[in-house]
């Protein structure tokens, strides 16, 4: 059975750094794409960042490229989002997401719908 559990969430303050992890079972993580989307109220879901099963490519959104790192523990079964320098615009609940296929090969993270979604965690961005 394929599980995905966030953690890491919290409230920080702009320019602030959090770290998300996606703890995982049910599956083996490094033959698996990881991405990690978030939804803010009232808007649609954003795919964020994810990382190739194939060779450990990473992608990221425009929006968030340069702040945030995605990174994956095989041992840990466990990916990361390291987010640094915190806008107030990055609130939103974040999701990772774990798919079978090779899906994470462009910037385009939001371009897939992955098999499996996590249950969220809540970032909020103030001051």
């Amino acid at each position: 059975q394929v599980q995905l559990v966030e953690s890491g969430g919290g409230l920080v303050q702009p320019g602030g750094s959090l770290r998300l992890s996606c703890t995982t079972s049910g599956f083996t993580l490094h033959y698996w794409t990881i991405g990690w989307f978030r939804q803010a109220p009232g808007k649609a879901r954003e795919g964020v960042s994810c990382i190739s099963p194939s060779d450990d490519s990473t992608y990221y959104s425009d929006s968030v490229k340069g702040r945030f790192t995605i990174s994956r523990d095989n041992a840990k079964e466990t990916v990361y989002l390291q987010m640094n320098s915190l806008k107030p615009e990055d609130t939103a609940i974040y999701y990772c997401a774990s798919d079978p296929q090779d899906l994470c090969y462009s910037d385009y993270v939001g371009g897939h719908t992955y098999a499996y979604y996590g249950q969220g965690t809540q970032v909020t961005v103030s001051s």
